[in-house]
């Protein structure tokens, strides 16, 4: 498998209103879009290979080329809450979106042992974080997106 690009690097946060400032005030990283993602927008979703109902906020912002993705865990089990729980505040995953077949793709990792550790649909995205952490070092979120992003609920600053 081939991944072309890294698209996005995403930090887990406890606080994204707090998280947002600080990236702004500190290093002049913005301006955020920011989302609040949940059923019923938010579909299909699993943890671990079980169905799973979860929510959370995330707040997006261009470094040059590169997306930063914040996210704060809202309700549900989600891997997100189980970094917070075991790690705390980091960087969490790095994405691609240069997926073209994401069942494909999850099937070829899956004959090197690498399983989803978390999926869902949102907004036209179909998005799976997969289990690379003993290969790579990071987890790894594969996204298929048919559709642009939506409007921001909110943007910081």
């Amino acid at each position: 498998m081939l991944l072309r690009t890294i698209d996005q690097v995403c930090v887990v946060v406890n606080d994204i209103q707090k998280a947002v400032q600080q990236y702004w005030n500190i290093f002049g990283i913005g301006p955020f879009s920011i989302y609040t993602v949940a059923p019923p927008e938010l579909t299909d979703t699993t943890v671990h290979g079980k169905p799973e109902y979860y929510s959370m906020k995330l707040a997006f912002a261009k470094v040059g080329t590169v997306m930063l993705e914040l996210i704060q865990p809202l309700k549900g089990e989600s891997v997100y809450k189980e970094f917070l729980v075991e790690k705390g505040e980091g960087i969490h995953h790095i994405a691609t979106y240069e997926v073209d077949d994401l069942d494909s793709a999850i099937a070829l990792l899956g004959k090197y042992g690498i399983g989803v550790l978390q999926s869902g649909r949102w907004q036209g995205a179909s998005f799976a974080y997969m289990n690379t952490e003993k290969a790579l070092g990071a987890i790894i979120e594969l996204v298929k997106r048919t559709t642009g992003f939506p409007q921001p609920e909110a943007t910081y600053p």
